[in-house]
């Protein structure tokens, strides 16, 4: 979604780049050959990662562990394509950006979970801590043929280990710098029929001042549980269950809206709110296979449950709830898939069909919003096919009807195809469309007029086409691998809000310029035997509407990851380069937004570890090492130098 004030444009966060990874939990093997794939690829099963059409990036538990990872939004900042936009201070509002697109433009996936907050539209990252274990897929491109609205940048999906994956006992705890002391532990295995794994993480800060002009540490905390269960009932039949709890309590300050207006007028300053959110996430899944295995199904239900309160905003007391609201998803979904033909011709059909029903309520305690319960409805009807000629060449179609009681009905499709030559090169294409629903804000306000926020339940869906040509080579006896990606989407109908003086009444409306995002993405990762792991790449974005560069949307992204272990492993070091580049943001002033530059900066990590045995490990880092002044928001400061140390524990 986009602010204006009469024709100016406020758009939130751009691109980003980096590194090019690999799962190590996903694969099959044939004959002596391990096959990596891409879970998210495919609605069932999953897609051998050189027969992909899409643009796709996977975090290994070894990325997660060699830069000591603790909030996942951190690491996806080495992801091609990818821009991570925090709110200042550690446990603020965090937001991810594929190729330009929106924040609310990211399809978030938690073990499958659809998880994006029901009310606002959109995942927050803050809350997401990493487990050791676990990885992340992202894809980039629009991917609506498949999953429907919110994908139209990509999709990131962050995927637990199951117990056979990673069995036994482990844990970590680490303290530093700001008051911060984290950690989490998982418990997993197999028993009989049982497959299970039980974790907990937890991490606080008694945070750091994220106002040019004010001393107030914005503290915050964050904690989770989550159990990830597989009984199977037959060799062909299993039962799956995914349950996930998740909380924050965050300080926050307040932007200068004061009249009449002083220095400070439209810069954040010191305040005493803060924030309490709370989130229940479910899964329930049936899988049958048959035909020995060609013919796969899946039932699933699944559901969120989330509630965010606000105290003291506007600076009453900061105790006082002022604001608040809730959401809850509902979602079942069957899907079916048949693969049949040999190995030199292999075909795969696969069908959806799903029905999602979203409440919303905002729970405003002024009694100034509407507050009444609302809902919408969605039934989604996809078909995927695909083709391998002799594992090199790859083909596929889908595409998705959306059927929708409040909004237009949207039909998306993705089309790709994918070959891999002898000598390791593989050129692949893709091409597609996607799609994102007005939220309940939009459709129908909080606040009444004069100088309110009117909804429009008029708005059509946010509607996006794109294509990509991408190269990839593989040389150095599949040590090294390089891609090279051009990416082209264009966004239509997108949701702005007019800002009408002299009263600003506000109220969203389908925009009539288009949003025009192309650019380069550029890869390199390095093995060199068990010592060396090198990954760097560069993104190139340029992203325009109605000829203005839009805000937040830097054009250069950069970054490099060096790891080196010693020949043993006991012990081991990392080292992290990321450079954001110079972009645009908005200043809100008496007289309306200005377009304000805010300056590139380069932040340097660096961490090391030691195995003191095989089951307990030390570990260190410094992060943002020469101390830079940096903002990714305008007038929010980011932390500056910190230090932090832990210990990790395996017990199997």
């Amino acid at each position: 979604m986009k602010f204006r004030i009469v024709s100016m444009n406020l758009i939130l966060l751009g691109a980003g780049v980096s590194t090019f990874a690999t799962p190590v939990f996903a694969q099959t093997t044939t004959g002596d050959r391990t096959e990596r794939v891409v879970v998210t690829a495919s609605l069932l099963g999953a897609v051998r990662s050189d027969l992909l059409t899409s643009s796709a990036t996977v975090l290994t538990p070894l990325d997660l562990e060699h830069r000591q990872t603790q909030i996942v939004s951190d690491i996806l900042r080495d992801v091609p394509g990818i821009a991570v936009n925090r709110g200042g201070a550690v446990g603020s509002l965090t937001q991810v950006r594929i190729r330009g697109a929106e924040g609310n433009h990211t399809l978030v996936l938690i073990d499958g979970i659809k998880a994006s907050d029901p009310y606002f539209g959109e995942f927050d990252f803050a809350t997401l801590i990493a487990d050791d274990v676990a990885r992340v897929e992202v894809l980039r491109g629009e991917q609506s043929a498949l999953y429907g609205s919110d994908a139209v940048g990509g999709v990131i999906q962050y995927i637990t280990a199951t117990g056979a994956e990673a069995p036994g006992f482990r844990a970590r705890a680490e303290g530093g710098s700001f008051g911060t002391f984290g950690g989490t532990a998982r418990f997993a295995g197999v028993t009989g029929a049982l497959d299970y794994a039980v974790s907990g993480a937890y991490q606080r800060t008694d945070g750091t001042p994220d106002s040019r002009f004010g001393t107030r540490d914005l503290r915050s905390e964050n904690g989770a549980l989550s159990g990830k269960f597989t009984y199977t009932l037959a060799e062909n039949f299993r039962l799956k269950a995914v349950g996930r709890y998740s909380m924050t309590d965050a300080g926050v300050n307040v932007q200068d809206f004061n009249f009449p207006p002083g220095p400070t007028y439209g810069f954040e300053i010191d305040g005493n709110g803060s924030y309490k959110n709370k989130a229940l996430y479910g899964l329930l899944s049936a899988e049958f296979d048959g035909m020995e295995g060609h013919w796969r199904n899946a039932l699933t239900i699944q559901g969120v449950s989330a509630e965010r309160n606000g105290y003291g905003n506007n600076f009453s007391p900061a105790d006082v709830r002022t604001y608040g609201d809730k959401g809850h998803r509902e979602k079942a979904t069957y899907v079916t898939s048949l693969d049949f033909g040999t190995t030199m011709l292999a075909h795969k059909l696969t069908g959806s069909a799903d029905w999602e029903r979203e409440f919303y309520r905002n729970t405003d305690p002024t009694g100034f919003a509407d507050t009444a319960k609302r809902h919408t409805d969605n039934y989604g009807y996809a078909a995927q096919y695909d083709l391998t000629l002799n594992n090199r060449l790859a083909l596929n179609a889908s595409g998705r009807y959306d059927d929708n009681y409040r909004f237009d009905n949207a039909f998306t499709y993705r089309l790709g195809a994918s070959y891999l030559f002898d000598n390791g090169f593989r050129p692949h294409v893709s091409a597609g469309t996607g799609i994102k629903a007005p939220g309940i804000y939009e459709l129908y306000g909080y606040t009444p007029g004069p100088g309110g926020y009117i909804g429009n339940p008029d708005l059509k869906p946010e509607k996006s086409q794109g294509w990509e040509i991408s190269a990839g080579q593989t040389f150095l006896d599949g040590m090294a691998i390089a891609s090279l990606t051009y990416f082209h989407s264009t966004l239509e109908d997108e949701i702005v809000t007019i800002y009408v003086p002299p009263a600003f009444a506000a109220s969203p409306q389908n925009a009539t310029t288009d949003s025009k995002r192309e650019g380069v993405e550029t890869a390199l990762s390095l093995r060199i035997g068990r010592q060396w792991r090198i990954d760097g790449g560069y993104t190139y974005l340029r992203s325009t509407e109605n000829g203005l560069r839009e805000v937040r949307r830097p054009e250069n992204i950069a970054s490099l990851n060096v790891s080196w272990r010693a020949m043993d492993d006991k012990y081991g070091a990392n080292l992290t380069v990321r450079y954001n580049g110079e972009q645009e943001d908005f200043h809100f002033t008496p007289a309306g937004s200005a377009r304000v530059p805010m300056p590139a900066y380069t932040l340097v990590n660096l961490g090391a570890d030691y195995r003191i045995d095989d089951m307990w490990q030390v570990y260190g880092r410094v992060e943002n090492l020469f101390d830079k002044e940096y903002e990714e928001t305008f007038s929010l400061r980011s932390p500056g130098r910190a230090f932090y140390a832990g210990i990790r524990a395996t017990f199997q």
